[in-house]
């Protein structure tokens, strides 16, 4: 993509070195993506924060990309993750900084102030809330007992997940990467599946929902990188959400003393702008913006509104921030 930092390999103090995409002067906003995704589903906001007079750094995070990934599961707890960022805020000559996360990389965005207050300047959440993140056993009882229903649940079991989706990497995107639907069109889908919520296990009878939201260059990016790394990494950090817990129980419990900005999106059937609704509670100085029309990867869907949105309060609460 015209515009997009090339990535350079920054060695961290907690032994891994991260692949980051950087650019732009100013108050530094670290990018955190999600499940299955890159730096590089950040590229619209990299520019545009850039251009907006801020620094904009974007890593492939621990398991993704070109960063390294651990063999150990438990290399991709909370702890782990958050102490990267810490370690690339010192490797990059950085005090303080705002967090952004979507989808995974929200709760480790959020995690942030709860572990290292004095190194968070702010954080802002697209589509993920400050919420604690559920239980297996909670989501057994939502399931019914059929993990193979529940992604997250199919993921626990080493080797299983990757080793479906390692052969299907081109299919898994062109199946994920589409847009929201209304939430009629939803229901419609969920009445002719019944409750399933892995659509993982069975992509090659899954009908496309949505329409594409990534050009055939934007797909290709994903489909290299995951064919060379598999999917390992990533589903790993979903083996650790009873691990976290234990580790760092205060997250989505404790209360936030700093500026927070939650973006939702109205059509995200995963995380649904509902679950939101709880964090005027927890978060001292929050303001929450919903971005119409606009299913689960906002940054690609709803790129320009999702720019603004951020632009504005970054400029805004810049003093703040500071």
């Amino acid at each position: 993509m015209s515009g997009f930092p090339e990535a350079r390999r920054v060695p961290l103090a907690t032994g891994v070195t991260l692949s980051v995409h950087e650019a732009g002067e100013g108050l530094p906003v670290v990018l955190c993506h999600g499940f299955p995704e890159l730096a590089w589903s950040w590229r619209h906001q990299v520019r545009a924060l850039a251009d907006a007079g801020f620094r904009a750094i974007a890593p492939d995070q621990r398991g993704y990309g070109g960063s390294d990934r651990p063999e150990p599961i438990e290399a991709y707890d909370l702890v782990h993750l958050t102490d990267d960022l810490v370690a690339l805020l010192d490797a990059l000559g950085i005090e303080k900084a705002v967090f952004a996360g979507h989808d995974w990389g929200g709760f480790v965005a959020w995690a942030m102030p709860v572990r290292f207050p004095d190194r968070t300047a702010g954080v802002i959440g697209v589509n993920t809330p400050y919420v604690p993140f559920p239980s297996t056993d909670v989501l057994r009882m939502m399931a019914g007992g059929q993990d193979e229903r529940l992604y997250i649940l199919w993921f626990q079991e080493p080797g299983l997940a990757e080793g479906v989706m390692d052969d299907q990497v081109r299919l898994l995107f062109e199946r994920l990467l589409v847009g929201g639907v209304t939430p009629q069109d939803a229901a419609a889908r969920m009445a002719e599946d019944g409750f399933d919520a892995n659509p993982f296990r069975r992509l090659p009878e899954l009908e496309p929902v949505g329409h594409p939201i990534v050009s055939a260059e934007d797909l290709d990016v994903y489909v290299r990188a995951f064919e060379t790394t598999g999917f390992r990494g990533g589903v790993n950090w979903y083996r650790n959400i009873d691990r976290n817990k234990q580790l760092i129980p205060e997250i989505g419990v404790a209360k936030l003393e700093l500026p927070c900005l939650m973006v939702t999106a109205e059509w995200d059937m995963a995380l649904s702008p509902m679950l939101a609704s709880g964090m005027p509670s927890l978060c001292s100085d929050l303001e929450t913006v919903m971005i119409e029309k606009c299913g689960h990867w906002t940054q690609q869907e709803m790129p320009e509104e999702l720019n603004r949105i951020l632009v504005d309060w970054l400029t805004r609460r810049q003093g703040d921030l500071a």
